[in-house]
């Protein structure tokens, strides 16, 4: 019996924030059971520790994905889970080397590309200024503010649906209309590639921002997987060496049940 090819030769997503309430873990499950890749990279934040360390909250749905990942890995995906801000109490395993099953828990990964070329694949929280020790209070704040908005963007997304109107995110809207927002995203995104270059890497694959994007930065080729909180989406390389950023995003309006769709690079409208 032959084993049918997988769909990608690697999927990235990060910013799953499972164990909070904005967290779309139904229309990851709906990914993941439609795609199928030889490698998976989990690129942090996947569980969301911050939150549940404040109060439980873990509905079968997010149980779902986790089952989902684990069948994936052990069927022949090769899972590695790199470790974020939000999921960083892993950390304290990482001496022991820890597995989950089949899947690797990393800090960081290096991906080799079918085009041969070495790609980084970290979460990013080491490139965000807000994180260092002394400014981490400030980042704790801007969490709690953040989840406020996805608090408003799950009542206002259940009225919409009411009216038969697609999902739509406050959240991503205004970090692209923000000028703050649109400064600290430019910012990150050139430390990674400042990074890149002085470690001699051709690319990097991260998440944190909850911002998709792929482009060139000096010649380094950076790519942001995006979130499954405000945007739904994932970065996938498919077998001959194209990358691609897939818009995942439930729809009301077509389908009660999760649309995947693919959008073509450059024209990914996360708001």
């Amino acid at each position: 019996m032959t084993h049918a090819r997988p769909k990608y030769r690697a999927i990235f997503i990060s910013d799953v924030h499972l164990g909070s309430r904005g967290s779309q873990a139904e229309s990851l499950c709906a990914f993941l059971k439609a795609n199928t890749s030889e490698q998976l990279y989990l690129v942090g934040d996947i569980i969301d520790g911050w939150r549940l360390k404040k109060k439980w909250y873990w509905p079968q749905a997010h149980t779902n994905v986790i089952r989902r990942i684990l069948t994936a890995a052990k069927r022949g995906t090769d899972v590695t889970y790199i470790i974020g801000n939000h999921d960083e109490f892993l950390r304290a395993f990482m001496h022991f080397r820890v597995s989950f099953g089949d899947i690797h828990v990393r800090n960081r990964a290096v991906h080799l590309g079918a085009d041969g070329k070495r790609y980084l694949v970290v979460h990013g929280d080491m490139f965000d200024g807000m994180m260092r020790a002394d400014r981490k209070w400030i980042m704790h704040l801007g969490d709690h503010a953040y989840n406020g908005l996805l608090w408003v963007n799950t009542n206002l997304n259940s009225a919409r649906r009411l009216f038969g109107l697609p999902y739509w995110s406050l959240s991503a809207a205004l970090k692209k209309r923000t000028k703050r927002a649109l400064n600290y995203i430019h910012n990150f995104e050139d430390q990674v590639a400042a990074y890149c270059h002085r470690k001699d890497f051709h690319g990097a694959i991260c998440g944190h921002i909850h911002v998709a994007e792929m482009r060139d930065i000096d010649g380094i080729k950076y790519m942001n997987d995006g979130d499954w909180v405000e945007s739904c989406t994932a970065l996938v390389e498919h077998h001959d060496g194209t990358w691609e950023l897939l818009d995942c995003r439930p729809d009301a309006v077509r389908t009660s049940e999760p649309v995947v769709t693919a959008a073509p690079v450059g024209e990914l409208e996360l708001a």
